[in-house]
């Protein structure tokens, strides 16, 4: 929710600017919101079931609205960092989604675009951490060189992913749902974090400030380790050499 505060305008200004705005705004907030809720309910739903997926739907197509607002408008009021993190979220959940949609073992365009997207996300949130780092603040509009500079890290990290996808020619099994899965974390950490630490002058002034706050980025965390943790036993457990059953003696004795 990095427009809540950016896209109300003056009372003067003309109907229609003034209707486009809180249409924008409805969509940017009712976005996050879907998003935050969908996301959690995808992490502790059963796992492929009906309801996970609806939920996942639910979630790629909130945060298309809510992060692709986010990047489109801020450019146009002069806040670079958010349209920097709204590109991170778009491209971590489309990535996302695009790990378990695509076939097993399949890299094409859509691959190269997609490192090429982290590459520039990255380049654009360092370039932002170095003109805080030069500011007499050490930040730009509030915003202090960590947090670009953490983005930066998250979209590098994921460019080495998916160049290694590119040479391995694709992923399958449990390598690719740990793909889509910590990346769609990723997404929701960004949302949650958005709304929950991003603006806390929406909550009671009791919470604002309150370690409260972080429990939701940290369920969210939480809930990735557990789920990636799950992934990497099952696939080690189905590498393991059978028994043999007639001697009772295990195959790697």
């Amino acid at each position: 929710m990095i427009l809540a505060t950016i896209l109300h305008l003056a009372p003067g200004s003309p109907r229609v600017l003034r209707a486009g705005a809180a249409l924008l705004l409805g969509l940017h907030i009712g976005g996050g919101l879907v998003a935050i809720a969908s996301g959690g309910a995808a992490l502790v739903l059963a796992k492929g079931g009906r309801g996970h997926r609806l939920a996942g739907n639910a979630f790629f197509v909130s945060m298309l609205f809510m992060a692709g607002i986010g990047a489109a408008v801020s450019p146009l009021i002069h806040q670079p960092g958010n349209a920097f993190g709204g590109l991170l979220a778009l491209y971590l959940v489309v990535t996302g989604w695009m790990a378990v949609r695509r076939a097993p073992d399949t890299v094409g365009r859509f691959e190269i675009g997609a490192i090429v997207a982290a590459l520039a996300v990255t380049a654009g949130m360092v370039a932002f951490a170095v003109a805080a780092l030069n500011s007499p603040t050490g930040s730009i509009d509030g915003v202090p060189a960590a947090a670009p500079l953490i983005m930066a890290t998250v979209a590098a990290l994921a460019a080495g992913s998916d160049l290694s996808v590119i040479l391995r020619r694709g992923l399958h099994g449990a390598q690719r749902l740990a793909r889509h899965l910590w990346r769609l974390c990723a997404g929701l950490l960004i949302a949650s974090g958005s709304l929950f630490i991003g603006q806390p002058k929406v909550f009671p002034p009791a919470l604002r400030g309150s370690p409260v706050m972080f429990l939701p980025e940290l369920f969210v965390a939480g809930m990735m380790v557990y789920w990636l943790i799950r992934l990497a036993l099952g696939n080690r457990l189905r590498r393991r050499p059978p028994l043999r059953r007639a001697t009772g003696v295990p195959a790697w004795s």
